[in-house]
């Protein structure tokens, strides 16, 4: 059986090698890319040609400001929707939502209704558009939905325009819709980043206020950096762990992996440029601003980043754009990897988040200007950003917590899990100087010459990059870069918009009793920002984020580490979190410790599913080949020493005791994670007491497994390994 598994692997490489890029056709002067941008999306430019006016400018108040939307509006919108659904091609529609399963979900129904004369009509009413629904109790609820109280709702959210989904074989109307059970607790992602965008919202616009700004609403923007791996499909269906976990549970190190630094930014080989292409085209149809694509640090990994966009838009239009890359991925005869690390050794995947905040009128208020020092107005509001990095830092830890990011934070270019801020060499000055009161350089942006004659001055940025700094304000924004590259944005989103909502309420309630008391507005933004600097300096971190000294000196300033998923989200119902995301009106106390139950769940599902593959793909796969070989040793020492003497196999028989030593160590490992799996089952009924076990027990058993069969895979003959090496998944697509 092992040799069929090999002689298979071989075969799949002969034929990856006469594999060539497929043609898809994409032609942008035929179809000028400003054509189809959008040609799939129920956009503004649709709606105001066909509603009346009046309910276009209804709906757009809804989406603009917030205000209630009433159901004879819903009505004539559904109709309009579904006219236009209709001449597209679509067939069904479907309330396209975010349960607490990391993915999206989706019930599709008919247009179709019976007319009564044996025919049918189309129809959508603004009650269907409005509130679908659902089976609560199959999806994770956290005690909220039990198996007989099934009833589960999803609510229209007109602020993300609806969609077609596109498939092989018809078109379907998608709806944005938040999800919540019968009761009205929330079971989903966006729902909870809504209620906090309105937190946002309505006290940063306290301070703009204070600044004479006729701002009528403020959005916090994300734009989304997407890392991925892609491996070749033939190969990926023959190794039974990326199968079903995701990732390699067992590989050992290639002899060429990124030591030499040569895939980041690389030529883009052409089987990889047509799926990037074909991907584009797909996102450009859906509205999806994609910007840029590159090669990135490790091999066969990439990155596709996306355009600012309001963050409840951006993350949807993120999930969607993990659905298109898996599919894309399945055409062009690959597989598109999400997990955060599927590869020992090499850079995992993560997804940068670039977040700022911008007022009605389009203005970025994390903008520093050329004198950032004499911008009050962007000097209050990074305050506020670095009050909530320091005060609730385990809160931001909760929206990167996930076994599959526990793999790849704190290395290979992905920041540690303790929350810090760099802020470059010209803010920390600007910081340093207001809280010493001392007038400091009011630099602004300078240039730099490279020493060759022919090339122009080029700008200094304000600030350097940082890649090991979890929090870094870059230019005009602040990359959150600890988010997993399967996580949605929603959790770090909501939690990053509640804690800079307290903060922004808190500093409004300052500057307002100060101005009350007859200070001017200069004298209350000075005395505040002088006191908030202060007291939050120990998360401002210019340095190496890397640094063994670095966890020592974070705990001297009193900061947080939260080094596994399960010791971040046993924190998730400590009362100052819990009274925050209460008192802003993001999640209940129930909803609080509902999601903590659901993410300490699906926590020790993962880690199990994980260590159950290990265990079967370890006995039944890896040890027969290992058995085979030592089979073949066995001979070829016998024979030799028959046909020789005594002693003419030393080389040969020091192998095979090799084999044997690590062959029985890896029987006793899987043994031992056999046992670690019956152990992690003993807590059945008390999520935190698994998701324990299943960190303490299951993830170091699943180690030392992994360490003896790796080991064996460099000894055992290349013919009899069973599964694709590294070498191949990492370099042949």
């Amino acid at each position: 059986m092992n040799g069929n598994r090999s002689s298979s692997r071989r075969k799949a490489i002969a034929r990856i090698g006469k594999t060539r890029p497929l043609s898809v056709g994409i032609d942008y002067r035929r179809e000028p890319l400003q054509e189809i941008f959008g040609a799939l999306v129920f956009d503004q430019a649709q709606m105001a040609a066909r509603l009346p006016k009046d309910v276009f400018q209804r709906l757009q108040n809804t989406i603009r400001d917030g205000y209630p939307l009433d159901i004879s509006v819903a009505d004539v919108v559904a109709n309009a929707m579904k006219e236009w659904a209709v001449e597209m091609g679509a067939t069904h529609y479907t309330h396209w939502f975010q349960p607490m399963t990391g993915t999206t979900a989706e019930k599709h129904d008919s247009f179709v209704w019976p007319a009564g004369d044996g025919r049918v009509i189309c129809e959508f009413s603004g009650k269907s558009l409005i509130k679908g629904e659902s089976d609560a109790s199959s999806f994770p609820s956290g005690g909220i939905r039990s198996t007989f109280e099934a009833r589960g709702y999803t609510a229209w959210d007109p602020r993300s325009p609806a969609f077609i989904q596109e498939s092989h074989n018809g078109r379907t109307l998608c709806v944005p819709t938040a999800f919540c059970s019968y009761t009205g607790e929330c079971l989903d992602r966006k729902t909870p980043l809504l209620r906090s965008l309105e937190a946002l919202s309505k006290h940063a616009q306290r301070i703009l206020k204070l600044f004479g700004s006729a701002s009528t609403h403020v959005s916090a923007n994300l734009g989304a950096e997407q890392e991925y791996f892609l491996v070749d499909r033939q190969l990926f269906l023959q190794r039974p762990d990326l199968v079903n976990t995701g990732r390699t549970l067992f590989g050992a190190r290639p002899p060429k992996g990124q030591e030499l630094e040569d895939h980041y930014y690389g030529s883009i080989r052409g089987r990889v440029l047509a799926f990037m292409m074909d991907v584009e085209k797909r996102l450009y149809r859906l509205g999806i601003p994609a910007k840029t694509r590159h090669n990135e640090v490790a091999p066969a990994q990439f990155e596709l980043a996306q355009v600012f966009e309001e963050c409840n838009i951006a993350t949807d239009h993120n999930m969607l754009t993990m659905e298109t890359l898996r599919g894309t991925a399945r055409d062009h005869g690959m597989v598109c990897l999400l997990h955060e690390k599927p590869f020992k050794g090499l850079n995992g995947s993560g997804k940068h988040c670039n977040w700022s905040m911008s007022d009605s009128f389009g203005n970025n208020l994390l903008d520093p200007g050329e004198t950032p020092r004499e911008n009050a107005q962007f000097l209050v509001f990074l305050s506020a950003v670095i009050r909530a990095v320091h005060r609730h830092a385990g809160m931001l830890r909760l929206g990167t917590t996930g076994p599959g990011n526990d793999h790849r934070l704190g290395g290979f270019e992905a920041p540690p899990a303790i929350f810090s801020i760099y802020l470059g060499a010209q803010l920390a000055e600007v910081v340093e100087s207001i809280v010493s009161g001392s007038q400091g350089a009011n630099r602004t942006g300078d240039t730099m010459r490279i020493g060759v004659s022919t090339l122009p001055p080029l700008p200094r940025d304000a600030t350097d990059r940082n890649r090991t700094s979890p929090v870094a304000f870059t230019g005009n924004k602040f990359e959150f870069r600890a988010v997993g590259a399967s996580q949605s944005t929603a959790p770090m989103v909501f939690v990053l918009n509640t804690a800079v909502a307290a903060a922004l309420d808190h500093f409004a309630n300052e500057l307002e009793a100060d101005i009350a008391a007859g200070r001017s507005l200069n004298e209350a933004v000075q005395n505040l920002l002088q006191k908030e600097f202060s007291k939050h300096m120990p998360v401002i971190f210019n340095g190496d984020n890397y640094a063994e000294s670095w966890p020592l000196e974070a705990a001297r300033r009193g900061l947080p580490n939260f080094p596994d998923s399960v010791s971040a989200i046993e924190h998730f119902t400590d009362l100052d979190t819990v009274d925050v995301l209460q008192r802003y009106g993001v999640l209940s106390n129930r909803e609080v410790h509902s999601r903590a139950h659901i993410l300490l769940e699906g926590y020790a599902a993962t880690i199990n599913i994980d260590g159950r593959m290990a265990l079967d793909m370890g006995r039944t796969i890896l040890l027969p080949a290992v058995f085979s070989w030592q089979r073949d040793l066995a001979a070829t020492v016998s024979g030799l020493e028959n046909a020789l003497g005594q002693g003419a196999a030393e080389g040969q028989k020091a192998l095979l005791q090799k084999v044997c030593r690590e062959a029985d160590s890896f029987m006793q490992a899987l043994d031992s994670l056999e046992q670690a799996l019956e152990a992690s089952g003993t807590h059945k009924g008390d999520a935190q007491a698994t998701a324990r076990a299943c960190r303490d027990l299951i993830v170091p058993a699943m180690a030392a497994a992994r360490e003896h069969a790796d080991a064996l895979e460099m000894l055992l003959d290349d013919h009899l390994w069973p599964v694709p090496k590294y070498r191949e998944l990492l370099w042949l697509y």
